[in-house]
Parts: structure tokens; C-alpha cells; sequence
């Protein structure tokens, strides 16, 4: 049985999955239609994603999809651990601009859902992290976005220095969230 926590915006889900092992190893059910669909998770996921990143500090994001390429997030981590942010991009919403960040790791054995109209990004905690995660639409050059992951509107507390980071130059010179299209 899958546990699901809302965390601090309450459409961003950390889920736990159970986990069993033995002196051979371990076993998991990393996703599951019925299951999720009966935790309220509802999405036909249609592409996974697999990023690796060698060094800690590795930052990727703020990325999101505008509709109709809008994509619900599943991610998870298989080695090493990351600090995963997202933030609320839907206008109309009263959390607009308000982040929720939580620590993903291979140790903690849990995922966290980001639905649409939210951006996603994280920071690699450990050396050789990688990330696994599925999106409910396939990936659109014209659709892709991304904020800056600085922005001193959204406040976003990083674990680690700014001098710490690695970016691609994409993230680094990616727009305000003031200057950005966004959900209506």
C-alpha cells in the first residue's frame, strides 16, 4: 500500500512506497496504475526521463510545459539524493509564486508528484545522483519554459551555496518569474 503526504501546496504529493527486502536484496512496486489512481493520482503517464548528474550541486531547473504540452511530474531517485523544488505558476491560484521543497532520495525510498501549472527543479544533495521520472506528455521544444531558479521573488531557500551550483547555461540565464508565461 502506497502512503501519500500533501505537503506545505497541497497538489504536490510525497509518496512512500513499501519496500521489501531480504539477504538477496530488495523488492519494490515503483508504480502502479490502481494504486496511484486510488491515492487520487490520476494521470496516464507516457514518457520516463533518466538524468544523471556526477557532482553534488548539480541544479536543474525551474522547468515546466505551457498547454496543451503541460506535464504532471513523477520523479524519483535511485541513487544518491536531491533537494526537489516546485513552485505554484498558476495565476489564478492563491499560492501563486509559493515553493515547496523536499529531500528525494534512493535512502527514503520515496517520489514526489508535481502536477501542472507547477515548475519543477532540483539540486543534486550527493555525488552520481540519478533521477528517474515519468511525465504524462511528451517533451515540446515550443512548449518548454523555465525561471530562474534564483529569483529573489520566489524566495527559494537552496541547501546549497550559490557558488556551490553547477547550471546549464539554459537555467542560468533563464527569465524571472515576472518576465515568464505562465499558467492563467
Amino acid at each position: 500500500m502506497i502512503e501519500v503526504r500533501p505537503l506545505a501546496l497541497p497538489e504536490v504529493i510525497e509518496i512512500v512506497l513499501p519496500k521489501y527486502g531480504d539477504d538477496r536484496g530488495f523488492f519494490s512496486e515503483t508504480y502502479n496504475l490502481a494504486g496511484f489512481s486510488a491515492a487520487g493520482i490520476n494521470t496516464t503517464f507516457v514518457q520516463d526521463n533518466h538524468s544523471y548528474s556526477a557532482a553534488k550541486g548539480v541544479l536543474r531547473g525551474l522547468h515546466y510545459q505551457l498547454p496543451p504540452k503541460a506535464q504532471d511530474k513523477l520523479v524519483r531517485v535511485v541513487r544518491g539524493a536531491i533537494y526537489d523544488v516546485a513552485v505554484d505558476i498558476r495565476r489564478s491560484s492563491p499560492t501563486f509564486g509559493k515553493y515547496v521543497g523536499l529531500e528525494v532520495s534512493a535512502a527514503k525510498w520515496n517520489q514526489i508528484f508535481v502536477p501542472k501549472g507547477f515548475a519543477h527543479g532540483f539540486v543534486t544533495l550527493e555525488a552520481d545522483t540519478e533521477v528517474i521520472y515519468k511525465v504524462s506528455d511528451n517533451y515540446s521544444p515550443e512548449h518548454d519554459r523555465s525561471i530562474y531558479f534564483g529569483d529573489p521573488e520566489l524566495g527559494i531557500q537552496w541547501p546549497l551555496p550559490r557558488e556551490d551550483l553547477q547550471l546549464s547555461a539554459k537555467d542560468a540565464a533563464a527569465p524571472l518569474l515576472a518576465d515568464s508565461t505562465v499558467f492563467d
